[in-house]
């Protein structure tokens, strides 16, 4: 396994990037290739990335644990990749209204201003993800209402202990495709109530089948 870096080192040289806008790769310890993208906030156990997916393009946010992470380093690529960004109009994102400062403040501050949030456990279950909306924080735990791969809401929301909560994405490609296909909770919620009326007064209306729920490897 991959030596992870000093907290105090590797905050020193994310917080050198953030103030030079430096494009960096990392490495992580539950991650075989190296991470790559524009660091826009450090916090207390958190910091932020806006990635640079491997096909050159902004997919999101992601935030990490400092103690996860070693080898933080100049992209040995930057002058392709950021000519490549500018090209393709793709400018470093602004800092999104989430704050890093604790991991209850990361969640909830992401689900005010995103409509998904993906929360992974590596060090419990390295292989999968956990996709949906925050529906709150008590406990050591975060209750999550998850949307399936797809595109479909459970009935009942998950609980997973914050202490486990090794990365949170919220903002990419992949969310965004499943909220434009799924919907919100909410209005999926309403839909399921007019459904149910309609059936009580006789259109015989059934809802779709359901499946697995959404953990998905990313």
């Amino acid at each position: 396994m991959m030596p992870s870096l000093h907290i105090g080192k590797g905050r020193s040289q994310l917080a050198q990037a953030l103030r030079r806008r430096r494009l960096i790769q990392f490495s992580r310890r539950f991650e075989d290739s190296p991470v790559r993208g524009y660091v826009l906030d450090i916090g207390p156990r958190f910091f932020m990335l806006a990635l640079v997916s491997d096909r050159i393009w902004f997919d999101g946010f992601e935030c990490f644990r400092l103690g996860d992470v070693s080898e933080v380093r100049p992209d040995p690529y930057s002058r392709f990749a950021e000519a490549a960004l500018r090209r393709r109009a793709e400018g470093i994102p602004r800092k999104p209204r989430v704050s890093v400062a604790s991991i209850e403040e990361l969640l909830l501050s992401a689900n005010r201003v995103f409509p998904l949030v993906t929360i992974h456990r590596e060090q419990v279950d390295p292989d999968v993800c956990f996709i949906g909306r925050v529906l709150g924080i008590g406990r050591g735990s975060v209750s999550l209402l998850e949307i399936r791969p797809d595109a479909t809401w459970d009935e009942k929301p998950s609980e997973y202990r914050l202490s486990e909560i090794t990365r949170v994405n919220f903002g990419g490609d992949y969310e965004d495709a499943l909220v434009l296909v799924g919907g919100s909770a909410q209005a999926n919620k309403a839909s399921d109530r007019t459904r149910a009326s309609t059936s009580r007064h006789g259109r015989g209306v059934v809802g779709a089948g359901r499946s697995t729920p959404g953990r998905e490897k990313r």
